[in-house]
C-alpha cells in the first residue's frame, strides 16, 4: 500500500491492546482485501499490511487462544 492510500483511513485500537499505553495496535477496516496495521504510539511510523483472509484467520486463532499473545 502506498502512504497516500493510508492518509485518510479510519484507525481503531485493537481490543487486545494494552490499556496502559503499552503494546497498542491499531487496524483499519477501510479496505476489502487488505488490513493495514500500525503501532498506535508511532502513528506516522511503518504500517504492515496483511491480506484480509490471513488477518481474519489470525484474529480467529487469537480469540480461540490458539496463539501465545
Amino acid at each position: 500500500m502506498r502512504p497516500t492510500e493510508l492518509s485518510a483511513v479510519t484507525w481503531r485500537k485493537s481490543s487486545y491492546s494494552n490499556p496502559d499505553g503499552g503494546a497498542c495496535l491499531e487496524v483499519s477496516d477501510d479496505f476489502v482485501t487488505a488490513v493495514p496495521v500500525r503501532d498506535s504510539k508511532h502513528p506516522h511510523g511503518p504500517v504492515l499490511t496483511f491480506a484480509a483472509d490471513g488477518w481474519a484467520s489470525f484474529v480467529t486463532a487469537v480469540k480461540r487462544g490458539e496463539l501465545d499473545t
